[in-house]
């Protein structure tokens, strides 16, 4: 067993996380930053069970890879195989071992070395696993630590077990756009600021991605090297498979102008047009818009086409931006704190807005936000730490904007 002393500090601190938090999808997240933590490691997982596909997902992993689109046939590789047979893994040496499937973590950004690997043992079969990779020191994981890891995960399998957690994978998603290993530095005189620290990140189409963390982690210079409104320093930036890292002025001119629309913090509209003609100004600019009028009215906003925005209130005029994104029939839409300047009522309104957008028009939504309650309502939630991806979580529940409550 492990020492009483850890065993008493980590047990607390994991009942806590799992017990008294309401959401379990945020409690078994919680439990998983708490033994990577205390293990002092570079990434983990937990893999969840589709019974009906016989196939596991991860639905939440700390680490630089993104490996939210993968899915594991049970059986197969060291996860399929523990949960399989229900028996735990102590890996020293991934790269020796016949076991390991490289494809997980290390096509992904990461490196896999060493391993330990505990099945998530319900009252009648094992309905996933616990995976945590690499100790950031190089040292090689001990039995006292897999023992560790088997307890937490008896404790979040019974958990899941009370709770009746039940997980149903999606079809794996399509791309539409891919950072691999991305970097950005800036330069003031002889000093370099870096930014981002190697960003390993898909976007999906047709999904609503959340990015949180504190000022000045690079969430938002991030966004905008998606958005092309800035320029990576290395690694590669695909958009639907096409190498997009370092577009001409030509490329990157029509990439913003017809495939990407923008909302920000600050509405940015023409004060000298009204509603209407704010939306028509941009519509002229694409070569295939939606109709102006038709745009206001998706945001609720028919009423208001000849005010100007001195006339509107701030929520009004965010919707008015929201539409001038959405005339041009956008694939991607970027939203930068979009909510920040409103009170909660207009800020239900306008995400309320954005996510009929994602659930009726087929865009793709990725917003930036320090509000951790909107990232509730996404597919998927991105936290940055420290220029680079320090977690991934999956919402299996998506909360609806009408649900959220700060």
């Amino acid at each position: 067993m492990p020492t009483d002393k850890r065993f008493r500090a980590v047990t607390f601190r994991l009942m806590e996380q799992l017990l008294e938090v309401n959401n379990l999808e945020e409690a078994l997240a919680g439990s998983l930053e708490i033994i990577v933590n205390e293990l002092q490691s570079e990434a983990g997982a937990i893999w969840l069970l589709d019974k009906k596909t016989d196939r596991l997902a991860p639905v939440f992993h700390i680490g630089p890879s993104d490996i939210s689109n993968i899915s594991i046939e049970n059986g197969i590789g060291i996860e399929g195989l523990v949960t399989k047979t229900g028996k735990s893994m102590l890996v020293s040496d991934a790269a020796a071992d016949p076991r390991f499937d490289g494809t997980v973590f290390d096509d992904n950004g990461l490196i896999t070395r060493t391993m330990i690997c505990v099945p998530l043992n319900n009252v009648n079969d094992v309905i996933g696993c616990y995976q945590i990779v690499n100790k950031k020191n190089g040292s090689l994981y001990d039995q006292e630590e897999l023992e560790l890891c088997e307890h937490i995960a008896a404790l979040a399998a019974m958990t899941i077990d009370e709770k009746g957690f039940y997980v149903e994978l999606e079809e794996k998603k399509e791309v539409l756009a891919s950072l691999r290993n991305v970097t950005k530095q800036f330069q003031t005189g002889d000093t370099v600021n870096l930014v981002l620290k190697g960003i390993n990140l898909d976007i999906y189409k047709n999904e609503f991605v959340v990015v949180l963390g504190e000022s000045g982690c690079g969430k938002s210079t991030m966004m905008n090297i998606v958005g092309g409104m800035d320029f990576l320093t290395s690694g590669t930036l695909t958009i639907e498979g096409k190498d997009f890292s370092h577009p001409t002025d030509e490329q990157l001119t029509k990439f913003r102008r017809n495939y990407v629309g923008f909302i920000f913090q600050a509405y940015n509209l023409m004060p000298n047009l009204t509603a209407l003609e704010n939306i028509r100004f941009i519509a002229e600019l694409v070569d295939d818009p939606m109709p102006p009028e038709e745009a206001l009215a998706k945001v609720g906003l028919t009423d208001r086409a000849g005010n100007y925005p001195g006339q509107m209130s701030g929520g009004q005029q965010q919707r008015v931006s929201i539409a001038r994104a959405i005339v041009k029939r956008p694939s991607l839409i970027l939203a930068d704190e979009p909510t920040a300047a409103l009170d909660y009522v207009t800020s239900i309104e306008v995400l309320s807005v954005i996510e009929d957008i994602v659930k009726n028009k087929g865009t793709t939504v990725m917003m930036v936000t320090h509000n951790p309650e909107i990232a509730k309502m996404a597919d998927r939630v991105v936290k940055v730490r420290g220029g680079k991806i320090a977690s991934i979580k999956k919402n299996l529940h998506p909360l609806h904007a009408t649900e959220l409550i700060w």
